[in-house]
């Protein structure tokens, strides 16, 4: 008889633990928005059996009244969606015709390579810099390389220390040319012989070791690299691992320590090939009688903020964000900067800035907090301002350019979103303009799981095919 009722208990709660973890979770029984949106969404997030912290919101942006909202209020991690904001702030607060100035300057027989926060400049553009000079001034005492206009901490607060060499994590100076960056073009070599390597710009400001070997099969292969000596703040590149003799070309993108010298350099090297010649070079800036004897002004703002957005550039959104620190008591910077962003989405947005946490303008700072309701409510704002129109030419279409390219391609300019990824972070928002719905605002934020990103990017990608059906 005792045997009969645990064994009539065990089975029962069993029961009882099977039903609860067949249960959508509590969320989403008690979010709120369209019952139809609901139904579908809530039945996509369950099936897709995914662990994670999800917050999302959906906005009619005819009616203004929300669609969909789940866990909507909850901060989490936005990644590159923080560039939302900078865009945003930097297209109100300086305007989408700014133009970034580097400047030459002369005192005497020295020359001082001024930046101007340009996050665009090219070694092209400063060559026609170089060929000006170098009419003017054949014999240089020193080269002053002045990034003065902003301060010279290049990291953010709450960027990951072990980043390293990697393109995205460049080092952020007033003074950057090439994206602070050197490009390696790699092909194999000789069977046996390291891989050929050439690289742009052309300068001596770096030095690499290449150990990579050419081979032509793929057992025990050991992966290509070209790592920077980031931890010993030095420019000496290692190139070590394999490459097939059968690949193709392939680019390789690594950032450079120190980079108003680096720009420098190369324009110490230009000047010289136009027969100008330089004693020294030194970081610094100089005052009293100056002359400016040549300059470059940037393309507007909003063709830097289409680059911004389309390929989640890091940099363009960090001096975007030091140019609007910029004062007459202080050179640009983070805290100043971000105090400007957050003023413009208080002042302007509406935003409660108490509970949003904002700690630089890329949205690599794992520091950075939002919310699904924060991103709508700029998006809303957004789409019945002035900047609409500049503001939505800088998002990638689905299936079009830069992050999006690959992701919702049947649905092109009607789908334009920002990603947003760290890992353990996938995010996706924008508007969606939908012939059945009409023009929406979304922001869908994932928070917490471990893995590959592919299956979130999937649900963002469902989610946002359900909003153009019934």
């Amino acid at each position: 008889m005792i045997s009969r009722t645990l064994s009539f208990k065990q089975s029962f709660l069993f029961f009882l633990v099977w039903c609860i973890s067949c249960t959508p979770p509590r969320s989403l029984l008690t979010n709120t928005g369209n019952p139809v949106f609901k139904r579908k969404i809530n039945k996509l997030i369950s099936s897709s059996g995914l662990d994670a912290n999800i917050g999302i919101k959906i906005v009619s942006l005819t009616t203004g009244k929300t669609l969909y909202a789940l866990n909507s209020h909850k901060l989490l991690l936005p990644a590159s969606n923080n560039k939302l904001y900078t865009c945003a702030a930097a297209l109100e607060r300086l305007g989408a015709d700014h133009v970034f100035t580097t400047t030459v300057l002369k005192t005497g027989n020295n020359l001082i390579l001024k930046g101007g926060g340009d996050p665009d400049l090219t070694i092209d553009q400063l060559d026609s810099l170089a060929k000006i000079s170098a009419k003017i001034i054949k014999n240089v005492d020193t080269l002053f390389v002045d990034e003065s206009l902003m301060d010279t901490l290049h990291y953010g607060e709450g960027w990951m220390w072990d980043e390293g060499s990697w393109w995205y994590a460049a080092p952020i100076s007033a003074l950057s040319v090439n994206d602070n960056c050197i490009d390696f073009y790699v092909d194999p070599g000789q069977l046996g012989k390291p891989a050929k390597v050439d690289y742009y710009p052309r300068t001596s400001y770096f030095r690499f070791v290449n150990n990579s070997v050419t081979v032509n099969d793929t057992v025990d292969f050991k992966k290509f690299k070209i790592e920077r000596d980031w931890a010993g703040r030095t420019n000496h590149f290692t190139i070590s691992g394999e490459i097939l003799d059968t690949a193709a070309t392939d680019t390789f993108y690594r950032n450079i320590y120190d980079p108003a010298l680096f720009a420098g350099t190369v324009f110490r090297e230009l000047l010289e090939t136009h027969g100008t010649m330089i004693k020294n070079i030194h970081n610094g800036n100089r005052s009293g009688d100056l002359n400016t004897i040549a300059l470059h002004q940037s393309d507007s703002l909003i063709y830097s903020a289409f680059n911004l957005m389309n390929e989640s550039d890091n940099l363009t959104a960090e001096l975007f964000v030091k140019t609007m620190g910029i004062s007459k008591e202080n050179p640009g910077n983070w805290k100043d900067g971000i105090d400007t962003v957050k003023s413009f989405l208080f002042e302007k947005v509406g935003i409660d800035t108490s509970v949003i946490r904002i700690a630089d303008g890329s949205g690599v700072s794992r520091y950075n907090l939002s919310s699904p309701d924060q991103l709508a409510s700029l998006l809303t704002w957004i789409f019945k301002s002035e900047f609409k129109d500049d503001f939505i030419s800088t998002l990638p279409g689905g299936g079009l350019d830069g992050t999006m390219e690959e992701r919702l391609e049947s649905f092109g300019t009607r789908i334009r979103a920002k990603t947003g990824h760290l890992a353990g972070v996938s995010c996706l928002s924008g508007y969606a303009f939908s012939p059945r719905y009409g023009p929406l605002a979304f922001s869908m934020m994932m928070n917490g799981f471990v893995g590959s990103v592919k299956p979130y990017q999937q649900l963002q990608d469902r989610i946002c095919s359900t909003l153009f059906h019934d």
